[in-house]
């Protein structure tokens, strides 16, 4: 029997996998992909991902706006946010965070979001999964004041979406509570994912696709899908000497006392 692997980012609820859906699931359970969580970029993919789950008993959503999002997002928006976390299937906010990449024009509407979207996240008592990209230092550094304000630090918790960054970083995740999530980029060549991942334990590593985005070795160039999660285990499992059964079951084991999911 394969071991159980959890996809904790992956986009299905999106057009590219509208025509085979069903294919697409099925063959992640063929990989043994059991479970599925799909991150939120706005609150139609909200509505389009608990939609799936009504359908699919092995997915599962998130709720919120992707801070690229949030240049023009509205407080209405954030309430459709809200009310989305009583959904049954909302395991988690996400995806928020800070992407310095492309604009910097709304920089401190990013970070007023992120807050939002943090304090969200204690308030439902919910983790959370941050999009990173070239903010690391005031991510973290939000990160922390929010968690100095709190009795119990341990309120908020979730994942570092797509970590690329250096062990050092890693250990400040780490020590905030939080786990990375480690995708295809592991597998590519030259991008120096694995020498860090090397030191990080398996205790803070969940799995993840971003599907369609970012499909690891082979199939680097083509649509990424939550069965391609087994190739990145058997990459981190090279990379760290360990069986793939060790990995998948700590890395699943992460993942479902993260969201809350039962083993069934």
């Amino acid at each position: 029997m394969d071991p159980m692997l959890i996809d904790t980012h992956a986009h299905i609820y999106l057009e590219a996998f509208e025509s085979d859906l069903d294919a697409v699931l099925e063959r992640a359970r063929s990989a043994g992909v059991e479970k599925i969580v799909m991150p939120a970029i706005d609150v139609p993919s909200i509505r389009r991902a608990i939609s799936l789950c009504e359908r699919y008993e092995q997915l599962f959503a998130m709720a919120a706006l992707h801070p690229s999002e949030t240049k023009h997002a509205l407080d209405t928006d954030f309430d459709a946010v809200a009310a989305a976390c009583s959904s049954e299937y909302v395991v988690a906010i996400g995806e928020t965070g800070l992407d310095y990449h492309w604009d910097r024009s709304f920089d401190e509407r990013q970070q007023l979001f992120l807050r939002r979207h943090m304090r969200l996240a204690i308030e439902r008592h919910l983790p959370i999964v941050f999009h990173n990209r070239e903010a690391f230092q005031d991510l973290m550094q939000i990160v922390e004041e929010e968690r100095a304000t709190l009795d119990d630090v341990s309120a908020l918790s979730g994942i570092f979406h797509c970590f690329t960054g250096t062990a050092a970083e890693a250990e400040r995740v780490a020590e905030a509570g939080f786990y990375v999530g480690i995708g295809g980029i592991l597998t590519f060549k030259n991008a120096g994912v694995d020498l860090r991942v090397r030191d990080i334990p398996l205790e803070r590593i969940v799995l993840e696709t971003d599907a369609p985005y970012l499909a690891p070795e082979p199939n680097r160039g083509a649509r990424n899908e939550p069965a391609y999660v087994r190739l990145v285990a058997e990459r981190l499992a090279a990379i760290k000497e360990l069986s793939l059964e060790e990995v998948a079951e700590v890395t699943s084991r992460n993942a479902m006392g993260l969201f809350g999911l039962s083993g069934d």
